[in-house]
């Protein structure tokens, strides 16, 4: 039922957002949401902030490798944040915030070429009284439409697929319902799902998790929302921009 994205391969530039991780350790436990318990190196457990609301459904493994970067800010509680994991031979990008990021490079770079070449790109805008979506882009000379863009981290796949959500998501039932709303009324309206890790070539809806998003997402996309899955490669140093993948629903 699901329309897939263009490939848009051809043209595409080497583009990252660095990160800076530098400090290694085994994970433990995972509790009260945003706090993560590692080993580091001389033995000793280290409470850390974890930047993810969601399940991160079968990436919490006991002693599986972790990265986190160091905050110079004094006024920080926890020094360090978990950024990453390591399930099986690939890293996993765990910051919710990084996706943000890598979606305005994607925008700022001009990296899909359907969503180029718009010289106003705002960040965090309000969109009717009680909601905000990620960007906002205007000024395409081509394409005279604002175009709304709301972006989801994806950390969770199984057999190369990516899927999302990893947990029951209000919130995400509440953007598709916007974006279809802000389409049906002339408007472009776009969904960036993030994929946080390189090992998925395909991106699909997790159904048997939160059907009732998956209904809210066919519905947006048949009010003519457009949904773009982009994979990237996650390394302690940088998290590099790979390309679009399929997506099916």
């Amino acid at each position: 039922m699901g329309k897939r994205p263009r490939r848009e391969m051809a043209g595409l530039k080497l583009l990252q957002i660095q990160v800076s991780a530098d400090l290694k350790g085994l994970f433990i436990r995972r509790y009260k949401r945003f706090f993560a318990d590692i080993k580091v190196s001389d033995g000793s457990e280290l409470t850390v902030h974890c930047p993810n609301p969601g399940s991160m459904r079968d990436l919490l493994r006991e002693s599986a490798p972790v990265w986190c970067t160091t905050s110079k800010n004094p006024k920080r509680k926890l020094k360090h944040t978990l950024e990453m994991i390591e399930i099986g031979n690939v890293w996993v990008g765990l910051h919710t915030i990084r996706a943000n990021q890598i979606a305005k490079c994607i925008l700022e770079k001009n990296f899909l070429e359907s969503l180029s070449d718009y010289p106003e790109i705002k960040s965090e805008v309000r969109v009717g009284e009680n909601s905000r979506l990620d960007f906002v882009l205007s000024g395409n000379f081509v394409d005279l439409r604002t175009t709304y863009v709301e972006v989801k981290s994806v950390t969770m796949s199984s057999r190369n697929k990516a899927l999302f959500p990893d947990s029951v998501t209000r919130r995400g039932k509440k953007h598709a319902e916007l974006l279809s709303d802000l389409s049906r009324k002339g408007n472009r309206a776009v969904l960036m799902f993030i994929i946080q890790r390189s090992d998925c070539d395909v991106f699909s809806i997790a159904d048997d998790i939160d059907p009732n998003y998956g209904k809210s997402l066919r519905k947006a996309i048949d009010n003519g929302v457009e949904v773009f899955a982009i994979r990237t490669h996650v390394t302690p140093s940088a998290i590099r921009i790979d390309s679009p993948i399929q997506v099916e629903f």
